[in-house]
C-alpha cells in the first residue's frame, strides 16, 4: 500500500529493513511507502513485530535501510539531525542535572549563551507545566513529570519533527491520559510534525488526525484510517459514538488482519 500526501515532511520510499537473527535473515519491513505532511500528527499501530519502531528509527537516522530510503523535507536521511527530536519510552534524563539543566542540555551542546538557554528552557518548562520543578532532580519527579521533562528537552532545540516511540507506555492509566492531553495541548501551541508509535488503540485514535495500521511478517502498511475528530481533543470525546466507531475500526484492522500478504490490496 502506498500513502502519499501533499507537502510531505517525512517520506518513506519503498523502505525495506532486514536484520540478521541467529544466522538467518529476518525482514522487519518490506516495501513501506508513506508520506507524513508538514504539521501533521500521525500515529502508527500494529501487532508485535510489525516494524513500528524500526520505521521510527529509520526516520531518526538511527539505522541504515537495507533498501529504499527515508526523506525529510526533500533531503535523504543519512544520520541523526537536530531537525528531529526523538522521545523513547525510557526518559534518559541525566540524574545529576536539574530539570532545567536537562532541558538546556541540547542548547548547551549548540554553544548557546547561558542567558538565552535559560529563557528557552523556562519557556518550554512552562509549556509542559514543570516551572515549579525547574530546580528539582529527576529522582524527585513522578514518571509523568519525567516524560514531560523529556518532551520539553526535545522541544527546546526547536526540532521540526518529533518522533515518539511508546513514550507513555510505562505510565499508569490516569497519568497516561493526562500526558496525552498535555502533548496535544503542547502540539497545538508549538505545531510540529509528529510520528507517534503506540500499541494502544485508544491512544492512537485520541491523538492523531490519521492512524497508520501496520501488518507483520513482514512489516508493511495494512490500512490508513482518518480520524475526523476536531482539535482540541477533550476527555468527553472518548465517550462519544464517533470515537467508539473509530476505535472499533482501528481495533479490527490491528487484530483481525488476514494472514496472507497483499490481502488488503
Amino acid at each position: 500500500m502506498t500513502i502519499q500526501t501533499k507537502n510531505a515532511m517525512i517520506r518513506f520510499e519503498n523502505l525495506r529493513q532486514e536484520f540478521s537473527l541467529s544466522g538467518a535473515t529476518f525482514t522487519a519491513l518490506d516495501g513501506v511507502n508513506l508520506d507524513i505532511a508538514d504539521g501533521e500528527f500521525v500515529t502508527v499501530v500494529g501487532p508485535s513485530g510489525c516494524g513500528k519502531s524500526t520505521m521510527l528509527n529509520a526516520a531518526a537516522g538511527l539505522l541504515d535501510p537495507t533498501s529504499g530510503r527515508v526523506v525529510v523535507d526533500d533531503i535523504e536521511v543519512s544520520g541523526p539531525s537536530p531537525r528531529t527530536g526523538v522521545i523513547f519510552q525510557q526518559y534518559a534524563l541525566f540524574p545529576w542535572l536539574t530539570v532545567r539543566k536537562n532541558v538546556e542540555f541540547g542548547l548547551e551542546l549548540k554553544k548557546m549563551p547561558a542567558k538565552e538557554r535559560r529563557v528557552i528552557a523556562d519557556h518550554y518548562l512552562d509549556l509542559v507545566g514543570l516551572t515549579r520543578f525547574a530546580d528539582a532532580l529527576p529522582k524527585e519527579l513522578s514518571g509523568g513529570m519525567k516524560q514531560r521533562c523529556a518532551i520539553a528537552r526535545a522541544y527546546a532545540v526547536n526540532p521540526e519533527i518529533l518522533l515518539m516511540d511508546e513514550p507513555f507506555g510505562a505510565l499508569d492509566a490516569l497519568t497516561r491520559v493526562h500526558m496525552q492531553e498535555q502533548l496535544l495541548e503542547t502540539w497545538t501551541k508549538e505545531r510540529r510534525t509528529v510520528m507517534f508509535v503506540t500499541h494502544d488503540v485508544d491512544e492512537a485514535v485520541f491523538l492523531a488526525s490519521r492512524v497508520i495500521v501496520m501488518a507483520a511478517r513482514p512489516g508493511r502498511i495494512y490500512k490508513e484510517i482518518k480520524v475526523d475528530l476536531p482539535y482540541p481533543r477533550t476527555e468527553s470525546m472518548r465517550l462519544s459514538d464517533e470515537f467508539a466507531r473509530l476505535r472499533a475500526k482501528v481495533w479490527e484492522a490491528v487484530y483481525h488482519q488476514p494472514d496472507a500478504k497483499g490481502a488488503d490490496e
